[in-house]
């Protein structure tokens, strides 16, 4: 009897990227003789994470191209000439990935591909089209992605991470699930949280405040709380911060904290580029400063952790999901135009540290939101559809 092949596809942030090893792990505990491969986008800064993955047998790359549009620069996006000639050189990019997904598909013939987005994606699922492959989509945010709209048509199944009414897919084709995240994600009890404590080197009796813009950070975010670490360093003489800055930003980072602070402060920072292990690191936190990703959130949620969001103007979704939170007094919502100076980020956090009950309040309800079992059905429903 045949082995099933599963391909799995997407990338350019570790928001794509660690819900396809989530959703890898599930699929190999369940059919341990699958076959799981990995095609990413050539020349992705995170790209060696689904290589060291032991549930992912073989990974490939091919040439993906970016369409690049910011929101809220309406039509000044269409005069930028680095914009023009960066989407122009993508144009080429997208052939080149088309012609190399088409023959990879056709070398690999796997009995299903699953896209988590990313413009990686729309090639490997076109190739996947062109040689009579099934495909399933998965979309974290309540706003569809660029490339799973653009290979929607063709899909078997649309996976959501929210209700399905609200997507503009079939209905008949599109299921919740969720968003995948590592099963290591979930509530942290008191010992548990000093274990990690003691894991990533902070002392018991610490306050931790965990940052993190992403698996490629987030340079504004970054020099936000850069710009007020001195303030909280000096008023919570306990207070450590451990910051996720990227892996391109990790050394800009570290010698900007050098700049403001004392050789004594500069002690209670930790900065990382990125984590296998990031659920310690979270799951030690008493509070956490993160963008809106969908599945940085999703995280967030599982562990139960209170949270400052601070969404990415351009990325509209960032901005929804951050609103979403907001309304229903999940989160703390903070504009990054607002934060130039860190007094304000100062404040916000300090509020939070101080204010045991608005912690709890923000945890239950942010904790109310997860969907633990989210990478498990993902897995069932992909598995199905290979036979």
């Amino acid at each position: 009897m045949k082995k099933p092949i599963i391909v799995l596809t997407g990338g350019g942030s570790g928001g794509h990227i660690t819900p396809i090893l989530a959703v890898a792990a599930e699929i190999k505990n369940k059919q341990p003789d699958c076959k799981l491969i990995y095609i990413g986008q050539t020349g992705d800064p995170l790209g060696d994470l689904p290589s060291k993955d032991v549930n992912i047998d073989k990974t490939y790359t091919v040439r993906a191209g970016k369409y690049r549009r910011y929101h809220g620069q309406g039509v000044k996006r269409f005069f930028d000439i680095k914009t023009l000639i960066l989407n122009t050189r993508d144009i080429f990019y997208i052939l080149a990935g088309l012609f190399q997904s088409y023959f990879l598909i056709r070398k690999l013939r796997p009995d299903v591909i699953f896209s988590r987005g990313g413009y990686v994606s729309v090639p490997v699922c076109i190739g996947g089209k062109l040689n009579n492959v099934s495909y399933i989509t998965h979309d974290s945010d309540s706003i569809p992605s660029l490339a799973n709209r653009l290979i929607a048509r063709w899909a078997t199944w649309h996976a959501v991470a929210l209700p399905a009414n609200i997507y503009p897919y079939p209905k008949a084709k599109t299921i919740t699930v969720g968003v995948p995240i590592n099963q290591e994600y979930k509530t942290v009890s008191a010992e548990q949280k000093l274990s990690f404590m003691s894991e990533i080197g902070v002392p018991k009796n610490s306050q931790i405040l965990l940052v993190t813009g992403g698996g490629n950070g987030a340079e504004n975010l970054n020099s936000s709380i850069v710009n007020c670490s001195h303030e909280l360093l000096s008023k919570y003489p306990s207070l450590y911060i451990v910051h996720f800055a990227g892996r391109s930003l990790l050394d800009s980072v570290k010698n900007d904290y050098q700049a403001v602070l004392s050789p004594d402060q500069f002690k209670r920072i930790k900065v990382f580029g990125y984590a296998t292990d990031h659920y310690k690191y979270s799951g030690a936190a008493d509070l956490i400063v993160a963008r809106g990703g969908a599945t940085s959130l999703a995280e967030i949620a599982a562990q139960a952790k209170p949270c400052i969001v601070i969404p990415s103007p351009q990325l509209i979704w960032n901005v929804k999901n951050a609103q979403t939170l907001e309304k229903m007094h999940s989160a703390i919502l903070l504009q990054e135009k607002n934060l130039k100076h860190g007094s304000l980020l100062a404040e916000k956090v300090s509020e939070l540290l101080n204010d045991q009950s608005l912690q709890k309040e923000l945890s239950k309800n942010i904790h109310s939101l997860s969907k633990p079992q989210a990478a498990n059905d993902l897995a069932n429903l992909i598995i199905k559809s290979t036979n």
